[in-house]
């Protein structure tokens, strides 16, 4: 699968995100993307106990271990590739994560403005 230019929303090459836990659609510690990822994992968080506490209550359970996945489950501070919709509404309930700007991929703009990632900037 063909993945999208590896261009962050600064219009620079993306960074990494994280291996520690490993993230991205690929898993391969970038938040790249390709058309098929319909999440659009593309921008990159540092969780919150608050995020994580919003994300689950919306059901998207981060924190919880699945060992079946390989999944230890996240803390606050890891950083994620969190899919740009889900950033957008934690924005929208006033509980975002702050974000990587030079490791969040420039997809993430087809649904975040540039000027609400920034408001978040790490």
């Amino acid at each position: 699968m063909d993945k999208d230019a590896a261009i962050n929303v600064l219009g620079g090459d993306l960074e990494m995100c994280s291996t520690a836990p490993l993230t991205g659609y690929f898993r391969d510690g970038h938040c790249n993307t390709c058309p098929a990822d319909q999440g659009s994992h593309t921008v990159c968080a540092v969780m919150t106990a608050e995020f994580l506490a919003y994300s689950k209550y919306v059901g998207n359970d981060l924190s919880t271990p699945m060992p079946q996945y390989n999944f230890a489950g996240l803390k606050p501070g890891d950083r994620w590739c969190l899919c740009a919709g889900r950033f957008l509404q934690a924005h929208d309930e006033g509980c975002a994560p702050k974000v990587h700007l030079a490791a969040t991929h420039q997809r993430a703009l087809d649904i975040v403005p540039l000027h609400v990632l920034q408001e978040h900037a790490a």
